[in-house]
Formats: structure tokens, sequence, C-alpha cells
């Protein structure tokens, strides 16, 4: 995995050879982006499938507990058949703005 950090957000690309990998690690280390926006970067990875994704709903769910955003970029996925609760974008423009949404959101109180 990797990791590159700034003032604003956490992105993190995938380096193992699979996703459940991956996942699998990111996981163990969840604790160590406690109080960050992360971002989940998988624009070069090409065998991936909506299922796989929604595999990440627990850990999105867990950052909006916590009031951190966690957006995946992913391109050439139907936006449609992903649920609300979790954030997929195709550029990393499009991650960097629903960060900036998100914070809106929790400053208006949603």
């Amino acid at each position: 995995m990797k990791i590159t950090k700034t003032e604003k957000y956490t992105l993190i690309k995938p380096t193992e050879e699979s996703l459940d990998i991956f996942l699998n690690n990111l996981e163990k280390n969840i604790i160590n982006f406690n109080g960050e926006h992360l971002i989940l970067d998988f624009s070069e990875k090409i065998n991936i499938e909506i299922k796989e994704l929604l595999l990440f709903l627990n850990i999105s769910a867990q950052q909006r507990e916590n009031g951190t955003s966690f957006v995946i970029i992913f391109e050439g996925i139907d936006i449609d058949k992903i649920p609300d609760e979790i954030n997929v974008v195709p550029t990393f423009t499009e991650a960097l703005d629903i960060l900036e949404m998100d914070a809106i959101e929790r400053d208006l109180g949603f």
C-alpha cells in the first residue's frame, strides 16, 4: 500500500496483488489513519467489480461516524449501482470535491 499524507487528506494506493490482501492490510492499519480524510485510489487497478467496492462499506461508515470523509477513486463504474453510504468517483479532482462537500455538510450539522 502506497500512502501519501497531506494536510487535508491521506491518499492510499493499493500495491498488493489482490483486493482481499489490500483490504485486510487497510483494516489492520485503519487505526493509524484516525481523524484523517481517506482517499483510496483504484484508478490504476483494472479488475475491480462493484461487489468488491462494497467491501469498503464498513470502513466508509466508520469514517463517517468519526467525522471524516472516505472516497474511492475508480473509473468506469455505474454510479447508480453504488449505495449512497459510499463515495465512489472517477477522478482525483472529484474526490477532492467530495472532501469539500463533506466538510460543508459537517459544518452545517448534517
